[in-house]
Order: structure tokens, then C-alpha cells, then sequence
């Protein structure tokens, strides 16, 4: 790839990235010329070894990103292994499903710092040396759910809220720095997450019939807008929160 969508030289760590929309991600950076940090909670050798086909170099990481002292260390070990730290992909997350009245305060908490507090403390750790070399991208994943609240996951919806708000406030403090802070916001995707929706004939049905595009989304749709918000030709883009949902949202 050349021109402003080119990573070529670039360094990108990208969250949860052993399958699904993480090694999507990692896979779509590399096309685009960036060498990959891959986390996940153990090591993934899998999308390690696809982005080294692509030519590139993979650093495989592995730790419990929501214990406190992992961001820091993962950050550390990007710039040792790969030499620079150039863009972050905060995707690891998780669901859990259940109404409100049943959802038991361990599984509200474990979500809420799996998907917001983990990414606020990646991003404190990425933020350190993004703003000392003045340039940096870092990408959140929202979701749908930053906008709307969902059915069943109270927990999940108001961590993407956070997400999408925590960019923005990012975006405030650092857009005049040279660091890039913006999110993207996927709608219904074929993930493991999803599996639930996907094998409930009448949820199922009642998504698609939804979606303009008429179909859920393959996690290669998300992944071309993450290379472009890691690209210098988001420049200019701060604290926006793009959405990619086959038109989910204009419906």
C-alpha cells in the first residue's frame, strides 16, 4: 500500500488480537506495512505467523489486561522488541448477558474493566511515549452500543459508552500533541461474542432485517477503517467515533 494509507514503518500493538476482529486488525495494519505487537491472554502464534507471512515483523505478548501493571509492560515490550511504538488498537473485550435485575455485581465490574478501565490505563501507558515523540494513533473499539443501549447487556453498553466518551476526552487533551485519539464504533459482527444472536433464529432475523446492508458483518469490514484512522490520512481526525454497521444507524 502506498500513499496516505501506508504503514510502512510503522509500529501498531493491537489488543485480543488471537482471532475475531483483533487478528482482523493486526492482519489489515501488516497488509498496510506495519509491523504488529499481538496480545492476547496468552500468546498467539497464529496471528503472529499471518502477519509474518505479509513480510512484516510480529512480537507475540501475552497478559491479563486488566491487571494494572500489564499496559505499562506490553507498551515496554513493543518499544524493546519492534523498536517504536507508532499506533495502539485497544480491541480486547468481553459481553456477558443477562437483564438488568439478574446481573450480579462481578460480572458488572469484570466487563466495565475489561472493556473501559483496561483501555484507559493502554492508553495512559501508549500516551507517555506518543506524547514525546509528538505523533501516535491510538484506536478504541466501541460499538453500536456506544449510541444505543442494547438488549441484556447493561454492563456492555455502558463500557462502550465510556469508550466513545474516554476518546473524545483523550482527543481534548492530546490533539494539539501530534497523538491521534479516535474509535470505531462496529455494528453486528460475526465474532465468538456474537455466536448467542447468531444461532437465535428470531434475534437473528430481527438484526439482518435491520441492517440496509442486509447481512452481518465479516470482521475484515471493521478492519479498513482502523488502517485508516492509524494512517496520516486521518491527520485531522480527533475524537470521532466511526461508525461501521452496514447502515445500522441510519435505518
Amino acid at each position: 500500500m502506498s500513499g496516505a494509507l501506508s504503514l510502512q514503518g510503522r509500529v501498531a500493538l493491537v489488543t485480543g488480537a488471537s482471532g475475531g476482529l483483533g487478528a482482523a486488525y493486526a492482519i489489515a495494519l501488516a497488509e498496510a506495512g506495519a509491523d504488529v505487537a499481538v496480545h492476547d491472554r496468552t500468546p498467539v502464534d497464529e496471528t503472529c505467523e499471518r502477519v509474518r507471512a505479509l513480510g512484516r515483523r510480529a512480537l507475540a505478548l501475552s497478559g491479563d489486561i486488566t491487571d494494572p501493571q500489564v499496559p505499562e509492560r506490553l507498551v515496554h515490550e513493543t518499544l524493546g522488541g519492534l523498536g517504536a511504538l507508532d499506533i495502539v488498537v485497544n480491541n480486547a473485550g468481553t459481553i456477558r448477558r443477562a437483564p438488568a435485575v439478574e446481573t450480579a455485581d462481578e460480572d458488572w465490574l469484570a466487563v466495565l474493566d475489561v472493556n473501559l478501565s483496561a483501555v484507559f490505563r493502554m492508553c495512559r501507558a501508549a500516551g507517555r511515549p506518543m506524547l514525546a515523540q509528538r505523533r501516535g494513533k491510538i484506536v478504541n473499539v466501541a460499538s453500536l452500543l456506544a449510541f444505543q443501549g442494547g438488549i441484556l447487556v447493561p454492563a456492555y453498553a455502558a463500557s462502550k459508552g465510556g469508550v466513545a466518551q474516554l476518546t473524545k476526552a483523550l482527543a481534548n487533551e492530546w490533539a494539539g500533541k501530534g497523538v491521534n485519539v479516535n474509535a470505531v464504533a462496529p455494528g453486528y459482527v460475526r465474532t465468538a461474542n456474537t455466536a448467542p444472536l447468531q444461532a437465535d433464529p428470531v434475534r437473528n432475523k430481527a438484526i439482518v432485517d435491520r441492517i440496509p446492508a442486509g447481512r452481518w458483518a465479516e470482521p475484515s469490514d471493521i478492519a479498513g477503517a482502523v488502517v485508516f484512522l492509524s494512517s496520516s490520512a486521518a491527520d485531522y481526525v480527533h475524537g470521532h467515533v466511526l461508525v461501521v454497521d452496514g447502515g445500522w444507524m441510519g435505518r
